[in-house]
């Protein structure tokens, strides 16, 4: 008699796999999100033992990688893609993966052989995008969503480099769930993993995302490759932000910069210039020059400060840490003597990015107060510098490469924490606590200074 496949029921959310059913998931605590998978019949092969290596005797080549021919991209990548690397990209519908991985392989397609495996699209839409990007006759289309077919494509063309457009329309025969679900998404990760590894081939894998942002299906596939990427943007604004969440080759503090124009992804060399543009005289706003990865970038904070007549005065930051907005808050009412403990808190970093690195703290704090003062940041003012607790101002992380792109940008001053190192041609405005910072920088002296 046959013996019937597994029943298990698996988390949409996380992956976990039990053999009963759970109304909460016991792994991730969300509710509902266990559903049915029929697991193929396992079958038992017997595997040649392989001989063991020393990692002394392994041979790495670090000028391998491949270029991609899209600047942006390789930056976040670590300098370009890997051979036979495994690397997601996810975004929201209508961002731009589709658009921006084609033309990185139309720029491929002129030194090696790529492939695009597209289950989304058939290949006519295909062809109409390649055109209006500027044509792609170097690169080869397979439509197919039978994930059995693709990888023996894969396994007997051996491209360099190949697209999967999506990994949620691959499906296996073996396995009785529709495409997209844990166990086909699952599957088709660690097969193409097995593919990329042995024919030494670069695999692009697009992911949906859910509606909280994260990549749809289980969490088990970002675990599985190498580099999970992230396109973040407003599909109805022309501005796109690409960043690492996850790099084995490189540093994921990268983000590149993209503007959609009529004929496909443009990269963005210098988003200073775009960002931190300021108005003279404009009450809440200031210049932050934050770090991302090794790429110094100009920001423009914007702050708005409203009465309330809440018990729970609102915090709300974009782009900004919430937690880390509160506690400048809670900084700037003990230390600064700015009165905010009945007024509505609202920060922006100006372009959609977001900004995690605690050296921007400084630019937050006198947008706050510019806003709450109504009295202007001083014109041609950059500034940059982590604050404590204590009101006392921290030194940023390489701030000579900081000062470098203020004097780039034309800032006729930059307003720092003491000690700061001077550079040549840069004016430097030293403070040692928020308050004097405040008084510094702002057009009038805050309540209370000193």
């Amino acid at each position: 008699m046959a013996k019937q496949a597994a029943v298990l029921y698996a988390c949409t959310e996380c992956g976990y796999a039990s053999g009963r059913w759970f109304g909460k998931c016991p792994s991730c605590g969300t509710f509902g999100t266990l559903v049915e998978e029929r697991s193929a019949e396992a079958t038992v092969a017997a595997a040649a033992a392989r001989p063991l290596l020393r990692l002394v005797d392994v041979e790495a080549e670090e000028s391998s990688r491949i270029p991609t021919g899209v600047a942006e991209l390789d930056r976040v990548l670590g300098g370009g893609l890997v051979p036979a690397s495994l690397v997601l990209v996810g975004g929201e519908p209508g961002v731009g993966k589709s658009t921006l991985l084609l033309t990185a392989l139309r720029h491929m397609s002129s030194e090696r052989r790529v492939l695009l495996v597209t289950g989304e699209e058939s290949v006519a839409q295909v062809k109409l995008r390649a055109d209006r990007l500027g044509g792609s006759a170097g690169v080869e289309v397979l439509a197919e969503t039978e994930l059995d077919t693709v990888c023996a494509t894969l396994e007997r063309e051996r491209p360099d480099v190949c697209v999967i457009d999506s990994v949620q329309t691959l499906y296996s025969g073996g396995l009785g769930s529709a495409p997209g679900s844990v166990a086909q998404v699952r599957e088709a990760a660690s097969r193409l993993l097995r593919v990329a590894k042995e024919s030494g081939i670069a695999v692009f894998l697009v992911g949906h995302v859910t509606k909280d942002g994260a990549v749809a299906g289980p969490r088990v596939l970002e675990h599985l490759v190498d580099c999970v990427l992230q396109f973040e943007g407003d599909r109805y604004r022309e501005h796109r932000i690409l960043r690492a969440v996850k790099n084995r080759f490189g540093s994921t503090n990268e983000i590149g910069v993209f503007e959609m124009t009529g004929t496909g992804l443009a990269g963005v060399p210098d988003p200073s210039q775009l960002f931190g543009c300021t108005v003279t005289g404009e009450v809440g706003s200031a210049v932050a020059c934050a770090l991302e990865g090794t790429r110094p970038i100009l920001l423009e904070i914007q702050a708005l400060v409203a009465p309330t007549d809440l018990a729970m005065p609102r915090r709300v930051a974009t782009g900004v840490d919430p937690k880390r907005l509160a506690m400048l808050v809670a900084v700037l009412t003990r230390h600064a003597r700015v009165p905010l403990g009945q007024a509505d808190v609202f920060v922006n970093v100006a372009g959609g990015v977001r900004i995690d690195e605690p050296g921007a703290d400084l630019a937050v704090c006198l947008a706050i107060a510019s806003a709450a003062r109504g009295a202007s940041v001083r014109d041609g003012l950059g500034s940059f510098g982590e604050v404590g607790l204590t009101g006392r101002l921290r030194a940023a992380t390489q701030a000579e490469r900081r000062l470098e792109e203020c004097a780039k940008l034309g800032l006729t001053a930059v307003l720092a924490p003491t000690g700061t190192p001077a550079r040549a041609g840069t004016k430097i405005v030293e403070a040692e606590t928020i308050r004097n910072a405040l008084a510094a920088g702002l057009d009038c002296a805050p309540e209370g200074s000193d």
